[in-house]
C-alpha cells in the first residue's frame, strides 16, 4: 500500500520533478560545484517555488560541504532530497484527534475551490474506518454544491451531516452539531466553512462568529483549525497562509491537488516560512489518495530520487 502511494505521489509531483530534476541534469553533468553552478541551482530552486530563503539555505549547505568537487546530477539530487527532507521533517505530523475532547472539533478553512469539502469527506472516511464516530457540518451554506458534496460523503461514510437551507447561519449549524455530537458521543466533528477571500472582512466576521457561538457550548472549541491549500497555486499559497493566520488560529495544513502540479516545491517554502504542521497531502480524487505527510517520501518524489525498498 505504501509503495503504491509513493508511486502516486511521484506521479503527482511529476511536473515538478521534470522541472527540477531536468534542470539539475542540465546543470550538473560531471562538472565542479563552483559559484556559477551554485547560482544556477539557486535560480532553479526559486523557480520551483521553494522561495529565496530555502534556496539560499540549501546553497550555503552545498557550498560548505561540496564546493569545488566534481559532482554528478544523481549526487546532487540525492543530497538535495536530504536537505529538503530536513526542512520538512519538523512539520510532518499526522493529524491526531485529542481523546480528551469529545467531540474533537475541527474547523476546516481555505479559499473556495481548494478541496475543503472533499478533504473533510476523506478524513471522515479514514477515521470512521479506525472505529471513530464522526459527524460533519455543511457550513459553506452559500454554495449548494458544497452542501450536496458533503452529504454524498456522509452517505459514503455513514457519517451524519448537519445541513440547513441555502444561506443558513453557519454558526448556528455548528452550535447545534456540537450539542448533538456531545449528546451522541461523537469523537470528531468536522466543520466546513466558506472561503470567499475576496471579501476578507465578511469572511473574518463569519469565521469569528462560528468560533464565538461554538464556545458558548464548549469554551475550548475548535480544537483544531485545518487550512486546506491547493498546491497548484504556487506562491499564492504563502499569502493564503498569512491571511488565514490573521483570521483564525491555524493549527495545521493539508495540501491538495498534487496530481500533476508543477508547484510541488511550495510545500518546502511553507514549511520553512511558517513551521505549521503539514498533516496530509492529496494526490488524487479517491479517498485513499489523501495520506499522512512523509517528509522523506515527499522530498525524494520532488527531486526524482528512486524509491528504496
Amino acid at each position: 500500500m505504501a509503495l503504491g502511494f509513493f508511486s502516486r505521489l511521484k506521479q503527482g509531483l511529476s511536473r515538478s520533478t521534470q522541472k527540477l530534476g531536468g534542470g539539475i541534469t542540465g546543470i550538473f553533468t560531471k562538472r565542479k560545484l563552483d559559484d556559477e553552478a551554485l547560482e544556477e541551482l539557486e535560480d532553479l530552486l526559486i523557480t520551483a517555488d521553494m522561495g529565496p530563503a530555502v534556496a539560499e539555505r540549501i546553497i550555503e549547505s552545498f557550498r560548505s560541504s561540496r564546493f569545488g568537487t566534481e559532482v554528478t546530477d544523481e549526487e546532487i539530487r540525492t543530497t538535495l532530497a536530504d536537505e529538503i527532507a530536513a526542512i520538512l521533517e519538523p512539520v510532518a505530523k499526522p493529524f491526531e484527534p485529542d481523546p480528551a475532547h469529545k467531540p474533537h472539533v475541527v474547523l476546516v478553512v481555505g479559499v473556495n475551490g481548494v478541496g475543503k469539502t472533499t478533504t473533510i469527506g476523506k478524513m471522515a472516511r479514514f477515521f470512521t474506518e479506525e472505529g471513530k464516530k464522526v459527524m460533519m457540518v455543511a457550513g459553506d451554506t452559500f454554495r449548494a454544491a458544497a452542501v450536496e458534496q458533503l452529504q454524498i460523503w456522509g452517505e459514503r461514510t455513514g457519517c451524519p451531516v448537519i445541513a440547513g437551507p441555502p444561506g443558513a447561519d453557519a454558526a448556528g449549524l455548528a452550535f447545534e452539531a456540537l450539542k448533538r455530537g456531545k449528546a451522541e458521543g461523537a469523537d470528531l466533528l468536522f466543520v466546513d466553512t466558506a472561503g470567499r477571500l475576496h471579501n476578507k472582512s465578511a469572511l473574518m466576521e463569519e469565521l469569528a462568529k462560528i468560533i464565538r457561538v461554538m464556545r458558548k457550548f464548549d469554551e475550548t472549541a475548535p480544537h483544531s483549525v485545518l487550512l486546506v491549500l491547493d498546491a497548484t497555486t504556487g506562491q499564492n499559497a504563502v499569502e493564503q497562509v498569512r491571511v488565514f493566520r490573521e483570521l483564525v488560529n491555524v493549527t495545521g495544513l493539508v495540501v491538495t491537488k498534487l496530481d500533476g502540479s508543477a508547484r510541488g516545491g511550495i510545500v518546502v517554502a511553507l514549511a520553512d516560512q511558517f513551521g505549521l504542521p503539514v498533516h496530509a497531502v492529496g494526490v488524487g480524487e479517491q479517498a485513499e489518495d489523501l495520506r499522512p505527510f512523509s517528509a522523506v517520501d515527499y522530498a525524494r518524489g520532488l527531486v526524482g530520487v528512486a524509491d528504496t525498498v
